[in-house]
């Protein structure tokens, strides 16, 4: 039985980060991976293929919308379907295979098949044909992500009630889309199909789109996302779905009990995610369950088992790569000694729609529940140099910052490339920074991160320079 330091099950991007960590520290690591590629969810069938169609249908809908403005006559422009699908494909291959070059490079073996426990210090590898392979290591980390949500009285049949993941690959570009649940993935994917000239409605439970983040982000989306076309249908409760040949019709109740319903080529589930551990046999290792399904660690990603580790989708709290990745990182240096940390009230969300939507920190109202006292700066992108030069004007920054000790406790914003922005707010409240702090630094001009500055400037005492 060949033994290992170090088996990760899973190499999304939490695992795959864990293994290239553990192996710069010295460790001999393996990688269990189902699937016949490396990067999981995220790389194959979700951020990375997510972020292709958002682009490519983001380019289309300038040149049709905002190119006259810049004086530029593009003519008649066509969607070649099949090509955007094509290039979506080529960008998870190439990515995908970059994940293959740096296993070897760092000297990680990877194991394909099914990873199962058969004791604390046993993995069983079973391949596709059916063969079984043992290996044994002195830890472990859980890395086996996350699945789409079904609702239990609209199963998904991949054909017209379909995932995220049929939604990356679909062969046509529907008429009407009912896209149910407003949430970040469905946002998203609505985009896409919205800019391609798709009828899309949104149908969400709540009274508000991406419930967890910022009310005012969350308003000030749902405006710009209408004026793609999307359609919302809030504080309303789907209650099933028939299909009759290319159709699908989605029935709901709204919140005065009024029944609708809503017909489109496709209905596209995206109600939340849940942690997948089939098959791991984690009583073999004893490593316990928590709150629905999710594995129960401490802050450095140990579960029941000290020796067994998990991170990502499957401990829950936020969905994101990135928060995978750094989980990862953490565990693999704890167990080699070190004490890393890791704040997770620090870890960024975002929403790749145009406009952008980035956050980081405690909300309003997350602050006002545990009644903290706080200031607030905000900056519209209108009053932005650069943003008036580029047409991209929605849009806003907003600081939040203890009234007291002016320490920086949330930064939200909306509007161009704030998916990047968000990254100095993010630095900066991890060196504890004050308003004052970030107002103070030089920021180039013109540039979309002056609206940051401002921001901050408004937040230390409405002493802004361009408002």
């Amino acid at each position: 039985m060949e033994k290992f330091d170090l088996i990760i099950i899973g190499g999304g991007p939490g695992g795959y980060v864990a293994a290239i960590r553990g192996a710069q520290m010295g460790m001999k690591v393996a990688c269990v991976e189902k699937y016949s590629t490396l990067g999981g969810t995220c790389l194959n069938v979700g951020c990375i293929p997510s972020k292709a169609l958002l682009d490519s249908s983001e380019h289309y809908h300038q040149a049709k919308e905002k190119f006259a403005i810049h004086g530029i006559q593009t003519g008649d422009l066509k969607v070649d379907f099949t090509q955007m699908i094509k290039r979506k494909t080529d960008v998870v291959s190439n990515t995908t295979e970059g994940i293959n070059y740096l296993f070897s490079k760092n000297n990680v073996t990877r194991l394909e098949g099914l990873g199962s426990f058969v004791d604390a210090n046993t993995v069983k590898v079973t391949a596709q044909d059916g063969s079984e392979t043992q290996y044994h290591a002195d830890k472990f980390i859980l890395a086996t992500g996350s699945k789409p949500v079904d609702l239990p009285f609209m199963p998904c049949d991949k054909k017209r009630i379909i995932t995220s993941t049929e939604a990356l690959c679909l062969e046509e570009i529907p008429k009407d889309l009912v896209l149910i649940g407003g949430g970040v993935i469905g946002l998203e994917l609505g985009s896409v199909y919205a800019r391609l000239g798709t009828n899309v409605t949104v149908i969400e439970f709540m009274d508000r789109i991406v419930p967890p983040m910022d009310k005012e982000l969350g308003k000030t989306l749902q405006r710009s996302l209408k004026k793609l076309g999307i359609k919302f249908q809030l504080s309303t409760k789907v209650t099933g779905a028939t299909v009759e040949g290319d159709k699908v019709t989605v029935t709901a109740e709204n919140k005065k009990g009024q029944e609708l319903s809503f017909t489109g080529d496709y209905a596209l589930v995206c109600v939340g995610r849940k942690p997948f551990t089939n098959g791991l046999n984690l009583d073999a290792a004893g490593v316990e369950l928590g709150d629905r399904g999710f594995i129960t660690v401490n802050k450095y990603g140990q579960t029941s088992a000290p020796h067994i580790f998990a991170i990502g989708d499957v401990i829950g709290g936020a969905m994101l790569a990135h928060k995978a990745e750094e989980e990862g990182v953490c565990a693999v240096e704890f167990m080699n000694g070190e004490k890393p940390q890791l704040d997770h009230n620090l870890i960024p969300g975002v929403v790749y729609t145009w406009p952008e939507v980035a956050s980081v920190g405690k909300t309003e109202e997350q602050l006002k529940e545990a009644g903290v006292k706080f200031k607030t700066g905000k900056f519209p992108f209108r009053a932005s140099g650069r943003a008036r030069a580029s047409e991209e004007s929605e849009g806003f920054v907003k600081v939040l910052a203890d009234s007291e000790t002016d320490r920086i406790l949330g930064v939200h914003m909306i509007g161009p490339r704030c998916a990047d922005l968000i990254a100095e707010a993010v630095l900066a409240m991890e060196y504890k920074a004050s308003a004052e702090d970030v107002a103070r630094v030089c920021h180039a001009h013109p540039t979309y991160t002056e609206c940051l500055k401002e921001a901050a400037l408004m937040a230390t005492g409405n002493r802004p320079i361009h408002i």
